[in-house]
C-alpha cells in the first residue's frame, strides 16, 4: 500500500486512528501552512494528525497569484531579511523540494524614465539577484537581471504599448499551481505517517483542568461527511486556519491568540493567444501590484487588495474588481482587453496579521511577516506570511510546539529536515523529464501532453501510465476539456483525496477558472468517471452535477454585482456540497 495516497478509505482509517490513539501534534487547517506543518512534524518522527474543514487548500491557498517569489517590492521597504528568506525558499522549491510544480518565470518591469528609474530599479533588482545567490549558497536557481531598450522589450513582449515604457528590466521569479502544492504537501506528510482527513471540522477543544491550570489537550472533530463527532487527544494543537484564525481559536478562549483581517485579492484569466508576449509583466500600482502571468494555455492577471467583511468561505469577484484589473492591464497592453476576453475569475482572502496578539497573550515574533502565538496552554496559532515561505512558517510553528511541551532540548531532539525532503513527485523528476519524448512516442501522445503530466505528477507519471495500460480509455482526453486525460480524474480520487465533483473541478482538473462556464459542460463526463470509484448511484451523481452547476451560476451572477455585499449574497444562493458547522 502506498502511504501517500489520499482517498476515501485512507480518510476513514485516519479518522479512526486519530480517535483511538493520542497524537503528538494536531494541526487544524489544511492550507499551505497547515500542510507544511503536518509534513514538518511528521518528518521529525512525531505522530501527527491534520484536519481540514473543506477540501485540501479549501481557502486562501487555492486562490493566490500562483507565484513563488521573493517579494521584490519589499526591498523598497528595506525588508531585506524577509526577501532573502523568501528567495532561499524559492530556490529550494525550484531545485529540490518541488521542481515538478514550481517553474522559473521571467517578468518584464517596464520603465517610464530613462535614468533615475532605471538606476534605482537596477539596484533593486540587482540586490534581488544577489540575495537569491546568497540564499542558494552562491548559486541562483534563476537567471540574473537583463536590461532592454524599448525596442528590445517590445520584441520580447510585442503586445506592450509603445507609450508604456522607454525600456525594461527582465527579472525572474517562479510560478506554481498553489492547490497542487498543498495536496502534495499533505500526501508527503501522509507518507511519513501523518493522519490526514479533509471535510473534518474542529467544533470544540478538549481541556484538562487538573492542578488548576486549564490546558488544551485535543479537539472534538466533526466528520462533515457523516455528521459523526470524534475526540482527538493531542500533546499540542496548532491552529493554522488563515482568515478563520480568530473563529477557530475562540472555540478555546476569547482571551488570547492572534488578530487577523481578511483582504480580498482577485484575478482574471485570459486565453493565451489573446496576448502576444514571451514573459510576464510586473507593475506597481497605487493599491497593490499587478502581475500579468503566462501559463501554458492562458494568462492570469491580478491582483487587488481590498478589505473583505462578508462570508469567509466564498469570497467572490465583483464587477468593480474586474474593471480595476482591466484598467490597469490595459494601461500597458496594446491590444485592449475587454470583458469578452475573460474566461475565468477567482477571488481569495489574504490573512493580514494585526500588530498585537489578541488579549496580550504570550507570543513569539518569528518573522516580520508571520507570528506564532500561544492562545492558551496546549494551543497555539500561526498567521501571516505567504505561500513562498510556508516551510519556514511550518518549522517555526513546530519548534514552538516542541519547546512548549519539552523545552529547547525537545527541539534539538527533533530537528527540522524539510530542507532536504522532496515532495511526492519530485525526487526523480529530472530522470523522467529526460524520458519525455520516448514516452510520447510509446503512448502516441504529443511531447506537450507528456510535459503537462510531468509538471503535474513528476516522478509519479508511471502511475498514470499504468492506469492507461490497464484501461486504454483513461489515456484519452476529456471531451469538453481536452488538455486533461481521463486518468487525471481517476488519480484525483484514488491518490489526491477528491471526495466530490467540485474537488476535481476546482483543485485537480482546474476547469473552475480555465473555462468560462467554470467546467460545467465537462461536469457530467467527469462525474461519470468518478462515480464507480466513490460508489455513487445515479441519483448521487446527478446531485453532485446539479450542486456544481448551481455554484457556477451563483459565481457568475456575483461577477455582475457592484458591491461585496451583493456579490456575497448572490454566491450564497447556491448550497454547499458539504456545509460547514
Amino acid at each position: 500500500m502506498q502511504l501517500n495516497r489520499l482517498n476515501r478509505t485512507q480518510r476513514e482509517q485516519a479518522l479512526e486512528s486519530m480517535s483511538t490513539e493520542p497524537v503528538d501534534v494536531l494541526v487544524v487547517g489544511g492550507g499551505v501552512t497547515g500542510a507544511g506543518i503536518a509534513l514538518d512534524a511528521a518528518s521529525r518522527g512525531l505522530r501527527v494528525a491534520i484536519v481540514e474543514a473543506q477540501d485540501w487548500a479549501g481557502g486562501t491557498s487555492q486562490w493566490s497569484s500562483k507565484l513563488v517569489h521573493g517579494g521584490l517590492r519589499y526591498l523598497y521597504q528595506f525588508n531585506f531579511a524577509l526577501v532573502a528568506e523568501a528567495l532561499k525558499e524559492r530556490g529550494l522549491l525550484l531545485t529540490r523540494t518541488a521542481p515538478h510544480l514550481v517553474k522559473a518565470q521571467p517578468f518584464l518591469w517596464p520603465l517610464k524614465t530613462p535614468v533615475v528609474e532605471r538606476s534605482y530599479s537596477a539596484v533593486g533588482v540587482g540586490m534581488y539577484d544577489m540575495l537569491a545567490q546568497f540564499g542558494g549558497g552562491g548559486h541562483s536557481a534563476v537567471p540574473s537581471q537583463r536590461h532592454y531598450t524599448k525596442d528590445g522589450a517590445r520584441e520580447l513582449f510585442p503586445d506592450i504599448r509603445e507609450d508604456a515604457l522607454i525600456g525594461a528590466i527582465r527579472f525572474y521569479d517562479a510560478r506554481v499551481d498553489d492547490a497542487r502544492l498543498v495536496i502534495d504537501l499533505v500526501r508527503t506528510a501522509a507518507e511519513y505517517g501523518a493522519l490526514a482527513a479533509s471535510r473534518a471540522q474542529v467544533v470544540d477543544y478538549l481541556k484538562d483542568y487538573k492542578g488548576g491550570d486549564e490546558r488544551v489537550v485535543g479537539a472534538v472533530v466533526r466528520d462533515l461527511e457523516t455528521g459523526r463527532d470524534i475526540e482527538v487527544h493531542a500533546g499540542y494543537v496548532i491552529n493554522a486556519t488563515g482568515v478563520w484564525t480568530e473563529r477557530t481559536q475562540d472555540l478555546a478562549t476569547r482571551n488570547g491568540g492572534l488578530q487577523v483581517l481578511a483582504s480580498k485579492g482577485i484575478h482574471i484569466v485570459i486565453p493565451k493567444d489573446r496576448i502576444d508576449g514571451q514573459a510576464g509583466i510586473f507593475l506597481r500600482t497605487e493599491k497593490s501590484v499587478l502581475f500579468i502571468i503566462p501559463w501554458d494555455r492562458y494568462w492570469v492577471i491580478g491582483t487587488t487588495d481590498t478589505e473583505w467583511t462578508e462570508d469567509l468561505v466564498h469570497p467572490v469577484t465583483t464587477s468593480e474588481d474586474i474593471d480595476y484589473i482591466l484598467e490597469h492591464a490595459n494601461s500597458v497592453l496594446a491590444s485592449k482587453l475587454t470583458r469578452d476576453d475573460i474566461i475565468g475569475t477567482y477571488a481569495g482572502l489574504r490573512p493580514l496579521l494585526q500588530p498585537k496578539s489578541k488579549g496580550g497573550g504570550e507570543s513569539a515574533k518569528v518573522s516580520r511577516e508571520h507570528t506564532v502565538a500561544e492562545v492558551m496552554p496546549g494551543l497555539c496559532a500561526i498567521a501571516g506570511g505567504k505561500l513562498t515561505t510556508y516551510r519556514v512558517m511550518a518549522e517555526d510553528a513546530v519548534d514552538f510546539a516542541l519547546e512548549r511541551t519539552g523545552g529547547k532540548d525537545n527541539v534539538k531532539a527533533h530537528p527540522c529536515v524539510t530542507e532536504q525532503t522532496p515532495l511526492v513527485g519530485a525526487a526523480a523528476y529530472a530522470a523522467w523529464q529526460a524520458q519525455r519524448d520516448r514516452i510520447a512516442d510509446d503512448q502516441g501522445w504529443t511531447p506537450e501532453r507528456v510535459q503537462h503530466l510531468l509538471d503535474r505528477y513528476g516522478d509519479e507519471l508511471p502511475d498514470i501510465l499504468e492506469m492507461v495500460e490497464q484501461d486504454a480509455e483513461l489515456g484519452t482526453p476529456l471531451e469538453k476539456a481536452p488538455a486533461y486525460i481521463r486518468a487525471e480524474v481517476v488519480f484525483g480520487v484514488t491518490h489526491e483525496g477528491a471526495l466530490h465533483l467540485e474537488d476535481i473541478l476546482r483543485k485537480r482538473v482546474r476547469l473552475d477558472y480555465e473555462q468560462r462556464d467554470r467546467g460545467a459542460a465537462a461536469s457530467e463526463e467527469i462525474a461519470r468517471i468518478m462515480a464507480p470509484l466513490l460508489d455513487w448511484d445515479e441519483a448521487t451523481m446527478q446531485r453532485e452535477i446539479e450542486l456544481y452547476r448551481e455554484r457556477t451560476q451563483a459565481e457568475l451572477a456575483a461577477e455582475a454585482t457592484h458591491s461585496d455585499a451583493d456579490a456575497s449574497a448572490a454566491r450564497l444562493q447556491a448550497p454547499d456540497v458539504v456545509p460547514l458547522v
